[in-house]
């Protein structure tokens, strides 16, 4: 059994609108789980991480100075009390730091794995000082069909992303290093096997693309899948399902029978939507036992019965797991119910990714105060500064609810949670125009390539994160999707001569190559995530004493920005627009609820197209 992506869901809550969600939580969980180890006793439990990070609960037992901040992580606690075998960490575990980290995984009472994260590397990926134990052995007792008792021999090795070394480049730089995925499980598998393991599962946070790219691939399941010697393969970190249409096509991998190439393989989804389940059927050998039959399979939480309809719950909460959760629940609710200012008008994200966004600007306005700020007086005071804000909450996997929606009125901690959701540093970069020209660039790649004349064209790449749809305010400029996106989504130059973006302009005057720029962003971009740090070249600027990242995070920056304010009126700046293209008209997909919204937008010809799968309303933009 497999859960993965949890990030601190512990249960059926959405803490940034507060009230119950039925589409999320361990707690559900908890009760597929009880319900598959009655079915099957020869089972194991594993988690393939971004387990403690990713909402207000999480958030408050990592924040130093309160009451929790000490105790054991809540989630540690659950896993702990659900009997897990074992787990890896993921990426968005080491966003609080290393100390963190371990101050909370020394807790658990199962083996964390981890074999290419390492504080110092060897000659080979066996011979590295990682910073978890890279595999291990369990050894279970287990019944056959027969009635008679074994001895089985699971070795299990944990992966997550290389990259982890450029997001977290604040926490990790200097102290610990990473290897390929493929590289150190070539070099592990073998040797578990030698150890007398009969079966080899991995453990990755890692998730499923084509093969082809370059090595140290962020997303690398399916090279694993192909290695020899493993016998199954947990995925992650894509907040994807497998198997599932979305991975329909790619080469080596059968959603019919769940395999990357040939291997059983398992992704469950995220936030708790899913359990995870691989049955293997062995039979015994020489040498120990033989995988002679598979069945992978996806167990949901809840399941919507048409488009359009709501969510609905196919499990209850387990009531162990909501005592186990209710102190830490109940100092949840209190903290993210506390007023910082107040909002005059509603603030939403439902159209960011087609137009001028208030949500957006209202976050980069609060950057760009800060960092000038700190700036002032130093030798950079005098450089244009821009400020760089994505959409982080714009649909995509995680559903038509997974939008920015503050209501006018008080602003409190949960809304400031809604508009900015990781727990990111404060941090500026100074860059030329030519760098300003190709970090716009590469937002742009989050559109599909648009043919002038044609209707109903699918505007987004369902496949490109909206986080990294940067919006730079403080230009004006235009997006032209008719035109090839010139890098590829992890940064490479695939079209030198290709530009989307036209008529960038800073202060009513076109951008030249040679120009000099401060652009306020968080530290995940500032160190080159989302493949930033291929496309563009960005020199970090010292904000905090010689530190090239500050120890503020956007969420502590917006916070004292909105106290300061008292009453924030949210006003949308003219920042880009997509160029005019007569004839044309894309489609995208946002929440039901903005439609009710439509008459804000100006300067924009959007209408409602109908539904779209999973819940989203559908709308049709003439370009």
């Amino acid at each position: 059994m497999q859960t993965t992506d949890l990030h601190a869901h512990l249960l059926a809550y959405d803490y940034q609108s507060d009230r119950v969600s039925d589409r999320m939580g361990l707690s559900r969980l908890s009760s597929l789980i009880r319900t598959a180890r009655a079915e099957m006793p020869n089972c194991l439990l594993l988690d393939t991480g971004d387990l403690l990070q990713g909402n207000a609960l999480g958030d408050l037992h990592a924040t130093p100075g309160l009451a929790i901040h000490e105790a054991t992580h809540p989630m540690i606690t659950a896993l702990n009390h659900l009997g897990y075998d074992a787990a890896t960490p993921g990426n968005h575990d080491f966003d609080r730091g290393i100390a963190y980290l371990m101050r909370n995984l020394d807790q658990a009472a199962f083996p964390m794995l981890c074999a290419n994260v390492a504080r110092a590397l060897g000659a080979t990926p066996c011979a590295d000082d990682t910073l978890l134990p890279p595999s291990t052995i369990l050894s279970r007792r287990v019944k056959d069909r027969d009635g008679h008792w074994h001895i089985l021999r699971i070795g299990l090795i944990g992966l997550l992303p290389p990259q982890i070394d450029i997001w977290d480049k604040p926490h990790l730089d200097g102290v610990l290093q990473t290897r390929d995925m493929v590289e150190t499980a070539r070099a592990h598998v073998p040797r578990l096997r030698d150890a007398g393991a009969h079966l080899v599962v991995i453990l990755c946070h890692s998730g499923i693309v084509a093969e082809g790219g370059p090595g140290g691939s962020e997303n690398a399941a399916l090279a694993l899948a192909a290695l020899p010697g493993v016998d199954a393969i947990l995925c992650g970190h894509q907040h994807e399902r497998f198997p599932g249409p979305s991975f329909a096509g790619i080469a080596g991998v059968d959603i019919g029978a769940g395999t990357l190439h040939g291997t059983p393989a398992v992704m469950a989804g995220f936030w708790g939507s899913h359990l995870g389940v691989i049955d293997l059927t062995l039979t015994p050998r020489d040498d120990g036992w033989q995988v002679s039959g598979h069945h992978v399979s996806l167990r949901p939480i809840c399941r919507q019965d048409r488009a359009g309809a709501p969510q609905r719950a196919l499990v209850a909460d387990d009531p162990a797991m909501v005592a186990l959760a209710r102190t830490a629940h109940d100092r949840t609710l209190a903290h993210i119910r506390r007023p910082v200012g107040h909002v005059s008008k509603a603030v939403h994200s439902f159209f960011a990714l087609v137009a001028d966004d208030p949500s957006i600007q209202l976050v980069a306005e609060a950057q760009r105060a800060r960092v000038a700020e700190l700036l002032h007086g130093t030798e950079s005071a005098h450089l244009p500064l821009l400020s760089a804000v994505a959409p982080f909450k714009a649909g995509g996997p995680a559903g038509p609810d997974h939008f920015t929606n503050v209501p006018a009125g008080p602003l409190r901690v949960r809304n400031l949670a809604d508009l900015y959701l990781f727990p990111n540093r404060l941090c500026a970069v100074q860059v030329t125009g030519a760098a300003v020209s190709d970090w716009l660039e590469h937002a742009a790649g989050q559109f599909n390539r648009i043919t002038q004349g044609r209707q109903d064209q699918m505007l987004r790449d369902p496949a490109v994160p909206s986080y990294n749809f940067d919006v730079i305010c403080g230009l004006r400029y235009v997006i032209d999707p008719s035109q090839p996106a010139r890098f590829a989504p992890d940064g490479r130059l695939t079209n030198p001569e290709a530009r989307r973006v036209r008529d960038i302009t800073w202060n009513g005057q076109p951008v030249a190559p040679a120009d000099r720029f401060i652009v306020a962003t968080n530290s995940y971009r500032a160190s080159g995530g989302g493949g930033f740090a291929a496309a563009v070249q960005m020199r970090p600027i010292a904000l905090d004493g010689a530190a090239p990242y500050t120890t503020e995070t956007i969420l502590e920056v917006l916070a004292n920005y909105v106290a300061r304010c008292g009453l924030v009126i949210p006003i949308t700046q003219p920042v880009w627009r997509f160029a005019s293209s007569p004839g044309t008209s894309v489609l995208f997909d946002s929440a039901p609820a903005a439609v009710d919204t439509l008459h804000e937008l100006t300067g924009l010809s959007i209408e409602r197209a109908g539904t779209a799968p999973e819940g989203f309303a559908r709308f049709r933009l003439h370009m």
